[in-house]
């Protein structure tokens, strides 16, 4: 029995082995500290071009041009 149990743990072991090779975890994205995000929250902060608010831009129609 002992001989049984040994080659059937030995083949389990290779085959999840074998399923961890094939299958590898999803790879979370890199770790960024606190620091990290607060500087790059500023540099986004700061090279973001001032937009034009759509609703006070003065929209045209058709029926104004005509």
């Amino acid at each position: 029995m002992n001989r049984r149990k040994k080659i059937k743990a030995i083949l389990t072991k290779r085959s999840k082995q074998a399923n961890r090779k094939a299958n590898p975890p999803k790879t979370k994205p890199k770790y960024l500290s606190k620091a990290e995000r607060a500087h790059l929250e500023a540099e986004a902060t700061t090279n973001q071009a001032p937009s034009i608010d759509e609703a006070s831009a003065p929209q045209t129609t058709d029926r104004q041009q005509n």
